[in-house]
């Protein structure tokens, strides 16, 4: 089963939820698909046994061959080349490594070469196995890491997704597949508007969810109201407590000097158990 753990903005709690679920359960894999900032790991402190390199294929134009007729440009979504007066400009960065420009070049005078975007790393701390991805720095094409890190998903196991926030591409590579999703939020408005927000996409991928408040005690009631009258369930409540930020500052999992919180979020994990559609 994959579960993954997301949040329609930042700073809500997301990577606390899912490190601490997956450290609450039996059998279980935690991915962290938030590569471009990959945080999970500081309180997992796996122990890093695999290091790949990822890599999307690009198009090298051979202008022996090329006629500068203009096809790669027109077919190219992503304004990735541009076709001059005699010459050919590639825009590395902009590619999203579809293959449309070297499948219909006229001339066959493109080829594809690999450009490495960042690594994929997995490894285990104790039962728990882990990965995460790390896109290097300056790159903006984060779906083709995301898509590496998911092909370490373990279908024996409990797959725990740490998904980045917001509700873009990336989100979308990292959520869909997944069997229920877990909403992390807060109680206030900017947590509200963005809960909507990724409320309305999880709805049009048709992935059963339910929401995580976090800091519950703080904010208002907005939140509570909303997920009444959209009879979304509220799975769990983590309250604002400085026991909980102060190890989350020094780089502990709360749950493991809180052991009282394990029996919640095992809690939670049943219930997710009993909404999940299975064929």
């Amino acid at each position: 089963m994959i579960i993954s753990v997301a949040s329609g903005k930042g700073g809500t709690g997301k990577t606390t939820v899912a490190v601490n679920l997956a450290l609450s359960i039996p059998n279980a894999q935690l991915l962290d698909c938030d590569v471009e900032e990959p945080n999970s790991h500081i309180f997992i402190k796996p122990n890093i046994d695999n290091t790949s390199p990822v890599f999307i294929p690009v198009p090298e134009i051979d202008e022996s061959l090329c006629d500068y007729c203009g096809r790669c440009q027109e077919v190219c979504e992503y304004n990735a080349i541009a076709v001059l007066k005699g010459a050919i400009l590639v825009f590395p960065e902009l590619c999203h490594g579809c293959g449309a420009c070297s499948y219909l070049c006229p001339r066959k005078a493109i080829k594809e070469v690999n450009r490495e975007i960042g690594v994929a790393e997995t490894g285990t701390k104790g039962n728990l196995q882990f990965g995460h991805g790390r896109l290097n720095i300056g790159e903006a094409m984060s779906p083709p890491l995301i898509k590496a890190v998911r092909e370490y998903s373990n279908p024996v196991r409990t797959v725990i997704i740490d998904v980045p926030p917001g509700t873009s591409c990336p989100v979308i590579s990292s959520i869909k597949g997944s069997d229920f999703c877990v909403l992390v939020t807060e109680p206030t408005p900017f947590g509200l508007n963005d809960l909507i927000l990724a409320v309305e996409v999880l709805r049009k991928l048709d992935i059963p969810f339910g929401v995580v408040i976090n800091r519950s005690d703080l904010g208002n009631k907005d939140t509570y109201e909303y997920c009444a009258k959209e009879k979304i369930p509220i799975m769990m409540e983590i309250p604002f407590k400085k026991e909980i930020a102060v190890l989350y500052s020094t780089g502990i999992a709360f749950t493991e000097q809180m052991p009282e919180y394990k029996k919640e979020f095992l809690g939670m994990y049943k219930n997710i158990l009993t909404k999940v559609k299975k064929p």
